[in-house]
């Protein structure tokens, strides 16, 4: 079985947002994906600003519109799909992603549990954490999601790693200030502090960053996607600031083979 990270271009167009990941998911099942992977707040980017009057709108309840138009996707192209995006539930704001299986149901919802994706001065009653981290039981194993910042907190990652899990789907936002995609920084300065993380975990992940709007972000985030084994290799990577996806075969890649990258 093969997955894919999709690394977008995101725009303040929801719709148009949606439209290009489903023509991405499509690509990928043509590819003889089963399982694809978006990035955090990939429905609209991580745009929020701390004023509820911007920000909740952002946010969409789980299941809603996004997730029910990529439920559909999933039973017409037989695909599982793991996204994160704002969520909206009631007047309170989440950093979660959701895992769609193949059918369109919801097989697993998460909730980002460290605060970083919001500021120090952020309402506590509106912008919300989850507290639990759940595996769900699927054809590739026991999989589960941590969040961006999630990964680099002590106490998560060994909540995490107590699941015994197969497989962890890691979506993140990044960026350098400025918005750069520096490569050469990425690899030498950050991507070694990931990947440390990742053995910590004990689980191989997959790991996605979206590519933000200068008009949305004053430092867009810059894209990439990783796949990196539970022992730390990065077995492959889509670099910086491309669209397209990353292609692995999910039954070799403990074994380290199997990968391709597609522009």
């Amino acid at each position: 079985m093969k997955a894919a990270m999709l690394v977008p271009r995101i725009s303040s167009d929801l719709d148009a947002n949606l439209d290009r990941i489903e023509q991405m998911m499509a690509d990928a099942a043509g590819r003889g994906s089963s399982l694809v992977l978006l990035p955090e707040a990939v429905l609209t980017g991580l745009i929020n600003n701390d004023d509820p009057a911007h920000d909740l709108p952002l946010g969409q309840p789980i299941p809603g519109p996004g997730t029910e138009r990529l439920a559909a996707s999933a039973r017409q192209h037989n695909l599982w799909i793991g996204l994160g995006l704002l969520e909206r539930d009631s007047d309170c704001l989440y950093d979660s992603a959701v895992l769609i299986a193949s059918d369109g149901s919801i097989a697993l919802r998460y909730r980002r549990n460290q605060p970083q994706w919001h500021g120090r001065m952020a309402d506590p009653t509106i912008y919300r954490q989850g507290t639990s981290i759940d595996a769900a039981h699927t054809p590739f194993g026991a999989v589960g999601f941590l969040i961006c910042g999630d990964l680099f907190d002590d106490e998560i990652v060994a909540r995490f790693r107590a699941l015994h899990p197969d497989l962890l789907l890691f979506p993140f936002a990044r960026c350098f200030p400025g918005g750069r995609a520096d490569q050469a920084r990425w690899d030498t300065e950050e991507l070694p502090d990931y990947v440390s993380r990742v053995v910590l975990a004990g689980a191989p992940a997959l790991m996605v960053n979206y590519i933000g709007d200068p008009r949305l972000e004053d430092s867009p985030c810059f894209g990439g996607a990783f796949a990196v084994s539970a022992d730390g290799e990065v077995l492959a990577a889509l670099p910086l600031g491309v669209e397209g996806m990353l292609i692995i075969d999910l039954e070799r890649v403990t074994r380290k083979e199997g990968l391709r990258n597609e522009h």
